[in-house]
């Protein structure tokens, strides 16, 4: 039985420089200090105003030098990707943010550019009226274990209409990239990414890996990190990271990478590898990495990593959409098993936004029935409320942030799904699949954990979020 239990490490490889449009490349060592740990955030102060970020309206950037197109201005254009980023050279260069009115400030997230692979050294200043300095933080080195943004508490709150970032290089060279900054009115930020860096939380992943909707390796899809580095720590900011109750949170945009030209929708999703982490063998096929049913042919068994399976997953989603096509609306796949290429089960949580609860239900796909139109044969089962876009709400619904505990089991011919909940009777439902094909000799399975978000027509700034607080997989031999 491989278990999955929460961690947390340090992830400290560093690699080669991506693309610039500067013509340096000599390269420039940090000072004796720079593998020193990033500082913790500092506590917060008594504060009078909720915290919020500053918003980028008055909000100009310069900087004393830069690389066209990576202009200053692409620091605050509310643009994540790796292509908007003010970049430059050597140790003599700042980026200053100016605001049209003095602010309170607290923090500073920044996204570095390639934040994973190489550690910046920087130092922050403040100003009222832009000559005269205070210097807040000094000598910062960037996280790589954490992508996306990162959070820079100032020692205390201060009244500023100038902030200047003086970036050192970084690790592997002396460019300096900043993808974005964003600036808020307390010392937490936004409340999630220092719980990313301090929580005693994350999960033994080494029997997975994540497909998160960026493309950092401009392979045209989804990034997909690896089990063995997921297992050393790797959080994102943005889409994988520990919430502040030590749950491993993941947040599907509507729109992003995908993880193939053939599916529709975004996810941030974890992929079952049995392998755990021995890339010697292949992510495909009946093999170690990869597990089949026990009514599979002998051969197919001895050749598998393991025999049925079992998913126990407790969790609670917390965001889903209200807007886009009906029959889209507020649905998310939270749990999979997955073949060569179609699902013996999909499970969904659904919550309509005129209702207060949601459902659950899962599809079962049948790859040796085809329907008239030639599509492969489609089981819906509902197991809480109702699937239907107009449905009324659940009596006996799971609410948003609500925790419960689904398990998908499969031995032989027989599928179940059960959800869990304190205090509740538990809902099973069971179905026969020995008439589905995926006990032939080519198929192989692997589960599948996490926000696969199926509404690519909601508006942008909705988004598909859910809470993992343990997760295990099991398979017979």
């Amino acid at each position: 039985m491989f278990r999955l239990l929460l961690v947390l490490l340090t992830l400290t490889s560093l690699n080669g420089c991506g693309s610039s449009s500067s013509s340096t490349t000599s390269q420039t060592p940090l000072p004796d200090d720079s593998s020193a740990p990033t500082p913790s955030p500092i506590p917060p102060t008594n504060e009078t105003e909720a915290c919020s970020a500053l918003p980028l309206t008055g909000l100009s950037a310069s900087a004393t030098e830069e690389k066209a197109p990576f202009n200053a201005s692409k620091a605050i254009d509310g643009d994540t990707s790796n292509a908007s980023r003010w970049q430059s050279t050597g140790t003599n260069s700042a980026l200053v943010l100016s605001f049209d009115s003095d602010q309170q400030l607290g923090a500073l997230q920044i996204k570095w550019y390639d934040s994973e692979a190489r550690a910046y050294r920087f130092s922050i200043e403040t100003s009222l009226d832009g000559e005269s300095w205070d210097t807040q933080r000094s000598n910062i080195n960037s996280n790589t274990q954490l992508a996306g943004f990162e959070l820079y508490s100032l020692p205390a709150l201060v009244t500023s209409r100038y902030i200047r970032v003086t970036p050192f290089g970084n690790s592997v060279n002396d460019h300096n990239a900043i993808v974005e900054v964003q600036l808020f009115n307390c010392t937490e930020g936004d409340g999630e990414i220092s719980s990313a860096l301090t929580s005693t939380a994350g999960i033994d992943l080494q029997d997975w890996y994540l497909s998160i909707p960026t493309d950092n390796d401009d392979s045209g899809t989804a990034d997909n990190i690896g089990e063995t580095r997921l297992q050393q720590g790797y959080t994102n900011s943005e889409y994988f990271y520990v919430g502040n109750d030590g749950a491993l949170v993941m947040r599907s945009p509507t729109i992003g990478f995908k993880t193939s030209v053939n599916t529709n929708y975004v996810r941030v999703e974890l992929r079952e590898m049995l392998r755990r982490g021995d890339t010697s063998i292949k992510t495909q096929g009946v093999n170690k990495n990869n597990w089949v049913l026990s009514s599979a042919s002998q051969a197919n068994q001895d050749a598998a990593g393991g025999v049925n399976g079992r998913l126990r997953v407790e969790m609670a989603v917390n965001e889903v959409t209200t807007t886009g096509e009906n029959f889209q609306i507020g649905r998310v796949i939270i749990g999979q098993i997955h073949a060569n290429d179609d699902e013996p089960i999909r499970l969904y949580y659904r919550k309509l936004p005129s209702n207060n609860l949601g459902a659950i239900y899962f599809a079962h796909e049948r790859r040796a029935v085809a329907t008239a139109n030639g599509e492969k044969e489609e089981i819906w089962v509902e197991m809480i409320g109702s699937r239907d876009s107009d449905a009324n709400n659940p009596t006996d619904g799971i609410a948003l942030n609500e925790r419960f505990t689904y398990v998908i089991d499969v031995e032989g011919d027989t599928l179940t799904a059960t959800i869990s909940r304190e205090g509740k009777s538990d809902v099973t439902r069971s179905l026969n699949i020995g008439n589905s094909g995926y006990d032939e000799d080519d198929q192989y399975l692997y589960f599948k954990v996490g926000v696969y978000h199926v509404n690519n027509s909601a508006n942008r700034a909705e988004r598909a979020v859910a809470s993992f607080y343990s997760i295990e997989n099991e398979h017979g031999s």
